[in-house]
């Protein structure tokens, strides 16, 4: 076929600063609501990066896949609480490119067609979709596209070889030959066994290669039998010794995230934390690479509401309030609607709103249920709560979590459990919310970017020193923080005395100063908006990327070379 040409791909010629090729591969991406192709903090953070490539005319494609049921739809059974529907999404504003290849899966051949969101669309780099859902397919080929994150394991490798090695086909048969392959997480490694046939060498994909890595325990990234993934087709050529004597790995399973370390000229934790983290959890790896830091962010433009922005800005607390105001009777009222509760506009209303992980106790300030019940019946600072959050649909435990919360709180009329948590549904609890709080297990969460989001809409972060917060944190300046337990304690005793932590912060210094402090209240406001934004925006995560990931590779192409690569 013709070469693509990079200003019809694009719309505009990307700026000299940003023209390295690059293709950025992720399971899942949060563009907007309209488009349900993500989960939670991941999707989030490849989301707002699309967006800032786009603000910052970067030289920088998407690679996904097309998901026919999305995540899942949270709903409500007869009795209110919590199921998992799938119902199958279309998009008329998807281009379809015509573009159709065979990937071997279990040595058979499934047929994959790409669809094409175009930047002009919502405002983001180009983004192609993988689908096996296309008639010529079996309906088991089919399927390997309908749900991402789908349980069964051999489903999940198959989404893994669509998306690495898919995307990898793509690429060659658009004629596009990125300089750098960024691998969002390790879902999409079998990409660099498509580019070892390729270059018959691991040092040439090394060049080409570089990884972020999101999750801080070893427990927690994905691995598979090596004898199982070659059943799948999953190494592409290799076979599993050689994959072991490439990548110099030992042991009945293969783990993504250490072959991607392998694979990669440089790495990056999403926290200055977790790059700490990282490099300590995969020291004594041989062959693994270097793992800098480069903190997760979000698109300001996409999240802010804009009078709130302007208020704080100018300096103007009754314009402010004012705004802020609106904004919670707008979230009130869907409150009002799921679950048929009043909230009051000038009552404290604090949110707890992110995915459902156990790690992140949702049910941290209900720990100690009298002293909750104080804190909820406080007729001096009464507070309002909200909660939402999805757990993986195969979740029993954070499902079982997610209704033992809906049935604690039924009786009480100032906390409610929202479902449906999206993009959309998440910007309206970050702007109506007056308290923003975040409470994991410390050096848990690898990076979290909730809060940065919630700051740039007049919340105040209440939260644990983990993750991007430290980074950010100024003790009862731009926030409120929770001290941590001594780490060396049991899980029970460490969530005890946590709870206790948070409790007296309320107790002593949130509330307090909500209700009788109008100005230091808005001080904080303004403090937190203006180191959120521009050290947590995501045009400067987007540039960092080039900066500190990109350009490194390959010194000895030149300029010439690279304006070739995309045109």
């Amino acid at each position: 076929m013709n070469p693509i040409n990079r200003k019809d791909l694009f719309g505009y010629e990307p700026d000299p600063e940003y023209s390295l090729p690059v293709a950025y591969f992720s399971m899942e991406y949060a563009i907007d609501q309209a488009l349900k192709n993500y989960s939670g903090g991941l999707g989030f953070l490849s989301g707002s990066h699309l967006r800032s490539a786009f603000e910052l005319k970067q030289n920088l494609i998407g690679v996904g896949i097309l998901w026919k049921y999305g995540y899942y739809d949270q709903e409500r059974d007869g009795n209110a609480l919590m199921k998992s529907s799938f119902i199958e999404k279309d998009y008329s504003f998807l281009q379809d490119t015509g573009l159709a290849f065979t990937v071997q899966v279990h040595n058979a051949p499934v047929q994959v067609r790409a669809y094409l969101l175009k930047p002009e669309i919502f405002g983001t780099a180009p983004l192609f979709l993988l689908s096996t859902d296309i008639p010529e397919n079996d309906e088991e080929s089919r399927s390997i596209t309908h749900c991402l994150y789908d349980p069964n394991e051999a489903t999940r490798i198959a989404q893994s070889i669509v998306l690495g090695i898919g995307g990898g086909m793509l690429l060659d048969l658009m004629n596009l030959t990125p300089e750098i392959y960024h691998l969002n997480e390790g879902h999409g490694v079998a990409l660099s066994f498509y580019l070892y046939e390729k270059y018959k060498s691991l040092e040439e994909v090394r060049k080409r290669v570089v990884f972020t890595t999101h999750t801080p325990e070893s427990a927690g990234n994905e691995e598979h039998s090596f004898e199982l993934l070659e059943e799948m087709s999953f190494f592409y050529h290799l076979n599993q010794q050689e994959v072991r004597s490439l990548l110099g790995v030992e042991g009945s399973k293969f783990n993504y995230t250490l072959a991607a370390l392998k694979f990669a000229h440089k790495a990056n934790g999403v926290s200055k934390m977790h790059g700490e983290v990282a490099r300590k959890m995969w020291n004594g790896q041989q062959g693994v690479c270097e793992i800098i830091s480069i903190t997760n962010a979000q698109n300001k433009n996409y999240w802010v509401d804009i009078s709130t922005d302007q208020a704080i800005n100018n300096h103007d607390e009754p314009a402010f309030r004012t705004r802020k105001t609106e904004l919670k009777n707008q979230l009130f009222k869907i409150v009002a609607d799921q679950c048929g509760k009043l909230f009051d506009e000038d009552k404290l209303t604090i949110v707890w709103a992110r995915r459902f992980a156990g790690y992140k106790r949702a049910d941290l300030i209900m720990q100690d249920w009298e002293r909750f019940l104080k804190l909820i019946h406080n007729t001096q600072y009464p507070v309002q709560l909200i909660w939402a959050g999805k757990p993986y649909p195969e979740d029993r435990q954070g499902i079982d979590l997610f209704n033992w919360i809906i049935g604690k709180t039924k009786p009480l009329a100032n906390c409610a459990v929202l479902t449906g948590y999206e993009l959309e549904l998440s910007a309206c609890l970050k702007k109506g919310a007056d308290v923003w709080l975040n409470n994991p297990r410390m050096y848990h969460e690898a990076s979290g970017t909730s809060g940065m989001t919630a700051a740039m809409n007049g919340a105040i972060n209440l939260s644990m020193p983990d993750g991007w917060v430290p980074e950010f944190a100024k003790e009862g300046e731009n926030c409120f923080l929770i001290t941590p337990a001594d780490q060396d304690q049991p899980v029970d005793t460490k969530d005890r005395i946590e709870n206790a932590n948070l409790m007296d912060m309320l107790e002593n210094s949130v509330l307090p100063v909500y209700y009788k402090d109008n100005k230091e209240w808005f001080k904080m406001i303004k403090q937190a908006a203006e180191d959120v934004d521009p050290q947590f925006e995501s045009a400067r995560l987007a540039r960092e990327y080039y900066e500190l990931m990109y350009k490194l590779v390959l010194p000895e192409k030149t300029k010439e070379r690279m304006q070739l690569s995309f045109e």
